[in-house]
């Protein structure tokens, strides 16, 4: 038994040290990339943004009557034969 408490405690402090450890590295990040203005990402801050485009909808489709074509419909299978 106290080798397995000596295990878990073990595993305690080496996980603590690690989540300590890797907080302080994202803190002494953030405050380097705060300081230097830029993006964390590299990617450069934009200082003039372009309007999005603008798109035109297309016109809707000409409308024909069902009913005339479904009446040429038969006519024109007939002509193809």
């Amino acid at each position: 038994m106290p080798g397995l408490l000596r295990g878990i405690a073990r595993t305690a402090v080496v996980a603590g040290t690690a989540t300590a450890v890797s907080n302080r590295v994202s803190r002494r990040q953030a405050q380097r990339w705060q300081s230097q203005g830029s993006d964390p990402y590299g990617q450069p801050e934009p200082t003039d943004q372009e309007p999005a485009p603008q798109y035109q909808e297309p016109p809707p489709p000409p409308q024909q009557d069902l009913v005339q074509q479904l009446r040429t419909l038969p006519t024109s299978k007939h002509r193809a034969s």
